[in-house]
């Protein structure tokens, strides 16, 4: 508790000394949750795995150890999660196909930022027109099936990773259309905007030196929850046999290797989805605590 005397000139004939007593707010502690911590420790074991897996001691992913279909066990690092129907290891398979499943997810979540960033900002600032256009096509991109756009591709084009960089990052364009330019609609109403237009300052300069740095922020916070519905789009083609051709391996590709053999050797598709499912969780975890932090409209 604090004393504040506040001293009062004399009244009636009497000074009169009056202390009042305030109450000391204690500032609010930020606490994070636990899943937090361990959602980023998980990213950065995954991450560091696929980043360095040409130094970790493990097998080739598609050179046969042992007999196929061995559980997991302690026998040897490369047969700790097992190995698959033919006899490959498990966890060098998971950590080379994190390469593919990451590397796709975090460069089309990237271009679908760029782009989709870009085109909302505009659409967002000048308005009328050239909002209604680049409005229409979002919501268009938005209401066709991602799945059948995808299907669609892969039938279309070579299955490769270069097409699934293109697919998906055309399916993340429209969201980040739309998220741009509501928050660019709201920047655009402060006073600093219109007082640099009011200082004669050009489009150009407003957009991209004023409302852009206020409008990166709560657009890259939400790159985490894209990436990991991206990761489940990709596993999804790859399951579907649409996806990177073998022998590299990637996520959703072991778990169609393994389906076959669910009845008898469930390993072949637990550990691959278990990866995804931790990875998934992990990155909507950031997100979400990502978005609390600098998404302004949550505050407000």
């Amino acid at each position: 508790m604090t004393q504040v005397a506040l001293e009062k000139k004399e009244e009636d004939g009497r000074p009169a000394d009056a202390v009042v007593t305030l109450p000391v707010v204690p500032a609010v502690k930020k606490t994070r949750s636990v899943l937090v911590y361990l959602s980023i420790a998980w990213l950065v074991i995954i991450i560091g795995a696929a980043v360095f897996a040409g130094l970790l001691p493990l097998a080739p992913y598609n050179v046969p150890i042992g007999a196929p279909r061995t559980p997991p066990g302690f026998g040897s690092l490369d047969t700790i999660l097992g190995t698959d129907t033919l006899g490959r290891s498990l966890l060098s398979r998971v950590v080379y196909g994190a390469q593919v499943s990451l590397v796709i997810g975090a460069v089309a979540g990237t271009v679908g930022f760029v782009v989709g960033s870009l085109f909302g900002m505009i659409g967002g600032y000048f308005g009328k027109r050239v909002d209604a256009v680049i409005s229409l096509v979002a919501d268009a991109m938005l209401a066709f099936p991602p799945l059948i756009l995808l299907l669609a591709l892969a039938s279309i084009l070579t299955p490769s990773v270069q097409t699934m960089l293109f697919g998906l990052g055309l399916l993340a364009i429209p969201s980040f259309i739309r998220l741009s330019r509501a928050n660019t609609l709201a920047w655009s109403s402060r006073e600093f905007v219109r007082a640099a237009k009011n200082m004669g300052a050009g489009d150009g300069r407003i957009l991209f030196r004023e409302i852009m740095p206020n409008v990166l922020a709560p657009l890259a916070s939400y790159m985490p929850i894209v990436i990991a519905a991206l990761i489940v789009a990709e596993g999804s083609l790859s399951f579907l046999g649409l996806g990177i051709p073998p022998p590299q391996p990637s996520w959703g590709g072991m778990i169609n290797d393994g389906k076959d053999a669910i009845a008898t050797s469930p390993h072949l598709v637990f550990v691959p989805a278990l990866v995804i499912f931790f990875t998934v969780f992990a990155l909507n975890q950031v997100g979400d605590h990502l978005r609390t932090k600098y998404d302004r409209t949550l505050h407000d």
